[in-house]
């Protein structure tokens, strides 16, 4: 029995190498730009200021600040739910911002496991 080959596959191994360098040249810069936006810094403000975090792109938590007008010993609860805001929003720049990066590498598509 003879193993059959799809077409245009096995007559230019040119092309197939050319995929690879493009493949490993896409791989090199994801690469890249995780590093660099594990160096970058994604800030939020919620409450109208009231409570300002910044992470970086390793999500760890660089800064929080609360201004003092919005803690309330009666309220903690409040306090509580706009630094989770702060910090869900944070994040969501964060995600933001490297799916459109990733996409710029990528050409917009998904590759699972990658990022």
């Amino acid at each position: 029995m003879k193993a059959r080959i799809p077409q245009g596959m096995g007559k230019n191994p040119s092309n197939m190498n050319q995929m690879l360098q493009q493949a490993q040249k896409m791989q090199a810069d994801i690469t890249a730009l995780q590093t660099e936006l594990e160096q970058r810094e994604f800030s939020a403000s919620v409450g109208g200021g009231a409570v300002d975090i910044t992470i970086n792109g390793k999500r760890n938590v660089l800064s929080l600040k609360i201004k003092p007008e919005v803690v309330d010993p009666e309220d903690v609860e409040m306090l509580e739910d706009l630094i989770m805001s702060a910090f869900n929003e944070a994040i969501r720049i964060l995600d933001e911002t490297s799916d459109e990066e990733m996409s710029k590498i990528t050409g917009g598509v998904s590759m699972p496991g990658l990022f």
